[in-house]
């Protein structure tokens, strides 16, 4: 490794907009369960899934059908 690096020619990432952004986000522990349990199944980590499940809501423009009686 070198002592010092130039970085005066760099330039900005152009897929910084699309990473991910970190939240903290209330849930039961039940859907935890759930969404652990499937990506298990799937192979892939339970946070991934949630992402790829409400990425999908939103693609497809889902709306939640709330009976509160």
């Amino acid at each position: 490794m070198r002592n010092s690096y130039d970085f005066s020619e760099s330039t900005p990432n152009p897929y910084a907009k699309r990473m991910k952004k970190q939240i903290t986000i209330r849930l039961d522990s039940d859907t935890v369960s759930y969404f652990k349990s499937m990506a298990e199944e799937k192979g892939i980590p339970y946070q991934s899934l949630i992402n790829l499940y409400l990425r999908d809501c939103a693609n497809s423009h889902k709306t939640l059908q709330t009976s509160w009686a």
